[in-house]
């Protein structure tokens, strides 16, 4: 209702007289419920936000030099029974492991990875996870600092985000050439595949030669009359440890092999071009390969190796 006052000197003034209308403070709408301000909508929006706590995992090949990749981000969030991993990425591309690490075993790579995509959903205390994580692969694997998260997001997209800023490679970085054993396992690949002998030819397990479980294999072979040819890349050029471990379990493996298949198993072990093999290091590796009965031979002869196995194989 409005009403009207008359001023002392004659002028009027007109007045609400409706109640409840003091300013804006206390506003409310039709409904009589009081209307929500930025206050309120600051607390609503904490609210939303959910806690995260996020760690990359890094690839260290070597303690003593501290040097790692990283290659996975993991999200860790408070479950219904305490804190459980929530989500978790990997890199695609492993391109900067295998720079850091030619001999780098994939395998062990692909289990690592397993292991802890099984952890998804497991409510654990947070320090035994992570140290359970570190400890299950002898310290290859580590464990950045925490990087504590108040998001709205949820846990895919913001490990997704962590994941592109941490793990993915610049695309306008050079496409760098394979290195060490991937670059020689890529030479006889082509070699095989340039002679068509490729498809002929398998990897060899050789846990039915040594123990269940054993995950070594040799990296293609085939059988001719009553020899079993094997193949296998060794790259000596950053460590001769994988050559090393070839000839000391070669000797163990050979008895075994021929008398389950009752055929002589003949190796050949690739290796880099243009080794210095006047490293010591190098020459105590080459000498135990030979000592077992293994011929090396560089990677730059794989031509006259596929060759032979055409014949051989009748292609």
């Amino acid at each position: 209702m409005v009403g009207t006052l008359v001023r002392s000197d004659g002028t009027h003034k007109r007045r609400s007289t409706t109640k409840g209308t003091k300013g804006h403070e206390g506003c409310k709408d039709p409904l009589g419920r009081k209307r929500r301000g930025p206050k309120d909508d600051k607390r609503i929006e904490m609210a939303e936000r959910r806690k995260l706590e996020l760690f990359l995992l890094r690839y260290v090949p070597d303690a003593v030099k501290g040097e790692f990749v990283n290659f996975g981000v993991v999200a860790v969030g408070e479950g219904p029974n305490g804190a459980e991993v929530i989500d978790v990425r990997f890199t695609k591309d492993r391109s900067r492991i295998f720079c850091m690490d030619p001999g780098v075993d994939t395998e062990l790579l692909d289990r690592m990875q397993g292991t802890i995509r099984e952890e998804i959903g497991l409510a654990r205390d947070r320090a035994m996870l992570l140290r359970r994580m570190e400890e299950s692969f002898s310290g290859v694997v580590q464990i950045s600092n925490v990087m504590p998260v108040l998001t709205a997001k949820t846990a895919a997209e913001e490990v997704e985000e962590v994941a592109r800023i941490f793990l993915e490679s610049s695309k306008e970085q050079r496409v760098r050439e394979p290195m060490g054993r991937r670059k020689i396992l890529q030479t006889m690949r082509g070699e095989f595949e340039k002679a068509g002998v490729l498809p002929l030819l398998n990897a060899v397990p050789v846990e039915p030669y040594t123990k269940p479980g054993d995950p070594f294999e040799f990296d293609f072979g085939y059988r001719v009359g009553a020899d079993i040819k094997l193949f296998h890349a060794v790259s000596m050029r950053a460590s001769v440890d994988a050559a090393v471990l070839l000839a000391a379990r070669y000797a163990r493996i050979v008895p075994v092999m021929a008398e389950k298949t009752q055929a002589s198993p003949l190796l050949t072990a690739v290796v880099d071009d243009d080794l210095d093999r006047g490293q010591e290091a190098v020459r105590f590796a080459i000498g135990m390969m030979e000592e077992e009965k293994i011929r090396v031979a560089e990677a730059r002869e794989m031509a006259g190796i596929a060759e032979v196995a055409r014949k051989e194989l009748g292609v």
